[in-house]
């Protein structure tokens, strides 16, 4: 039996995550859930799975959790703090970190600390933060397995390679609903536009990502961390099908590849059973589904977001939390109709030039920096002066 805490039980991996334990009640039980906002769905969840702590981080939201689940034994905790003891919680065997942004980063940390292993759903934890991450994990001895389709499929392309060289990973990207679009079209599209992704259901924030490419540069720059490699040793490459997850290919040539249908309970039953495999009731590929698996060079000149997250991650320190703070903030601009999709790449670019660089920031640093961006990205939206 894993005894597992969900941080962000709520949005489409937490959901997802929620419905692998219930298939499996023999393998796992929740111990913990946590929230921001969504009070119904997170209480919903208490009373079904009976965790002993859930936390909504909004703290103006806990009198309408707690009085959800009055009479019932599970303990009721509101703010941040309470999501890093939802994060360390007794006899908890693994923490999927499954928050959105970089409010996923100081709970991870303290699981970290308190020696859990991590399901990690949350790139933007290693994008600001990936050298500090990476050395306490290693510190504490605690493993990370990421849950992102592609960083899972490049983890399990690596199992029994430890003593292998990677000569370089390929990131595999759907290329999101705009694919093969021109900046000319792109100038004017809408969220609703956006929001159609064609392979994933996913969240409203990494569905706009995954439209401007940025969530493949997230994931550049997360790959970096949990492999160990360098700029130069990752590459992007668009494949519409989204049936090949990603690629290792080895210093002889050779190259693996994990393949699957798209669906991210496949990579969240992984991680949670891993090392080993269970059996699943998950539809099965079919090649006769798939006759033709097409791959396409990344517009890094069209979806401009690509090329600045390779070039925050081949500055290093503080520059792609940068990155991260100012695409969190446009994202939301965009979502709520303040900016244009091609603006968004114009923020990200003037916060990189503007910001003060640290070639060695602390975890402090990280936290500082992340605010003067949002703050500084916020002037530009507001004022339009990008």
């Amino acid at each position: 039996m894993k005894y597992i805490s969900i941080l962000g039980s709520t949005g489409s991996i937490g959901t997802q995550t929620l419905e692998v334990i219930e298939a499996n009640p023999d393998l796992y039980r929740v111990k913990a859930l946590t929230a921001h906002s969504n009070v119904a769905l997170l209480a919903g969840q208490a009373l079904k799975f009976q965790p002993e702590l859930v936390v909504i981080s909004d703290e103006d939201k806990f009198a309408e959790l707690k009085a959800a689940l009055q009479g019932s034994p599970v303990k009721v905790l509101a703010g941040e703090e309470a999501l890093c003891e939802a994060a360390c919680a007794e006899r908890t065997d693994l923490v999927l970190t499954a928050l959105v942004g970089s409010a996923g980063l100081k709970p991870t940390i303290a699981a970290i600390r308190s020696g859990k292993d991590i399901a990690l759903a949350n790139k933007e934890t290693l994008v600001v933060a990936g050298d500090l991450v990476t050395a306490l994990a290693k510190e504490y001895g605690v493993r990370v397995i990421p849950v992102d389709s592609e960083h899972s499929a490049i983890f399990q392309c690596l199992v029994g390679e430890a003593d292998n060289a990677v000569e370089k990973i390929f990131l595999t990207a759907s290329g999101g609903p705009f694919r093969g679009k021109g900046r000319a079209y792109l100038e004017n599209v809408t969220k609703a536009e956006a929001l159609k992704h064609p392979n994933w259901n996913m969240g409203a924030k990494i569905t706009i990502d995954s439209a401007s490419l940025m969530n493949k540069g997230l994931e550049v720059i997360e790959a970096k961390w949990l492999f160990g490699l360098e700029a130069d040793q990752i590459d992007v490459v668009v494949h519409p099908q989204s049936i090949i997850h990603s690629m290792v290919q080895f210093t002889d040539g050779s190259m693996k590849a994990q393949m699957g249908l798209p669906d991210m309970k496949l990579p969240i039953h992984y991680a949670l059973a891993y090392p080993k495999r269970i059996s699943s009731n998950f539809k099965r590929f079919s090649f006769m589904d798939y006759p033709e698996l097409t791959f396409a060079q990344a517009d890094r000149e069209t979806f401009r977001n690509l090329d600045l997250a390779f070039r925050a991650l081949r500055l290093g320190g503080n520059m792609p939390c940068i990155v991260n703070a100012a695409n969190e903030l446009v994202v939301a601009a965009f979502l709520n109709g303040q900016i244009g999709f091609l603006q968004m790449s114009d923020v990200i670019e003037q916060c990189m030039e503007e910001m003060d660089f640290i070639a060695s920031p602390s975890l402090d640093n990280y936290l500082e920096t992340d605010r003067q961006t949002r703050i500084f990205a916020g002037e530009l939206v507001t004022k339009q002066v990008y």
